[in-house]
């Protein structure tokens, strides 16, 4: 656990384990602490790097300024220059699968493969519209309508009818977080950060071994989404998860840190069949 100066902000970022490393990046609402169900399986072999982008988790906040995803770029650039890092896997959901496919089409030379976990290739007008609708409850200090307004999409109805007393757990430690006024600020410069977001005419640019995640009852990003980067990522492969939403990570814990190993680890080998 550590601290990286970056322009006089303060970055907090972890190191676990040794091995071919891993950047695995946050979604919006996510910090460092969000993948502790996963360090111990992804740092067993493997170097696993999280770091929480600016106003996110212990990293500084950055009160009213406006700012865009190219900084959080910059910020693992930055990294990975520290920890004397050259070649990396880099791992991202949601927001971080679109920061991660920016720092791949940045730093191509930096990036071994890449996997992104319901991920998408542009900000549409539809989900721009969630966003906005996520400030606006965020500006009434309400934390339980702000769970109302975010979390039944994150989730897919399979995993509300599996784990509704999970999910009710959930609620009840989620509403304090969502009833802080720092933390709905945050939000919503992190939000608006990804509104101009479209890097759809840079994909083709993209060369590195790509494993792109869909899951099928997810609604912030559909599988439309990653059927477009795959179709468009050339040395891409897309997987499809049944009965998981937005939130793949948490629902189907297994596949998620299966998909990642078996992917980043894989001998560079050709199958003669």
């Amino acid at each position: 656990m550590a601290y990286l100066d970056f322009k006089g902000r303060s970055i907090y970022y972890d190191v676990q384990g040794s091995g071919n490393p891993i950047l695995i990046l946050n979604g919006i609402m996510m910090s460092t602490k969000s993948w502790e169900p996963f360090v111990k399986t992804l740092s067993n072999n493997n170097k696993l790097i999280r770091v929480d982008f600016m106003d996110q988790g212990q990293s500084d906040k950055l009160e009213n300024s406006a700012y865009s995803q190219s900084m959080q770029v910059d910020i693992l650039n930055y990294l990975l220059k520290e920890l004397g890092i050259t070649k990396v896997n880099v791992v991202g959901i949601s927001y971080g699968g679109e920061v991660a496919l920016q720092f791949a089409i940045k730093h191509s030379n930096i990036v071994n493969r890449l996997v992104l976990f319901n991920t998408t290739a542009y900000t549409s007008p539809w989900l721009a519209e969630i966003g906005y609708s996520w400030n606006a409850i965020g500006k009434t200090r309400n934390g339980q309508n702000y769970y109302q307004a975010a979390i039944p999409v994150i989730y897919s109805p399979s995993y509300y009818e599996q784990k509704l007393d999970w999910m009710k757990k959930r609620e009840k430690t989620l509403i304090p977080v969502f009833s802080n006024p720092d933390f709905l600020d945050a939000m919503e410069r992190l939000t608006n950060s990804a509104e101009t977001y479209d890097v759809r005419d840079q994909l083709k640019d993209i060369d590195m071994p790509t494993l792109i995640i869909a899951a099928d009852e997810d609604y912030l990003t559909p599988m439309a989404n990653q059927r477009y980067l795959n179709e468009h990522i050339k040395d891409s492969q897309l997987v499809i998860i049944p009965g998981a939403g937005h939130a793949s990570m948490y629902e189907k814990p297994l596949l998620f840190v299966t998909l990642i190993l078996g992917f980043v680890n894989a001998l560079e080998a050709e199958f003669k069949i």
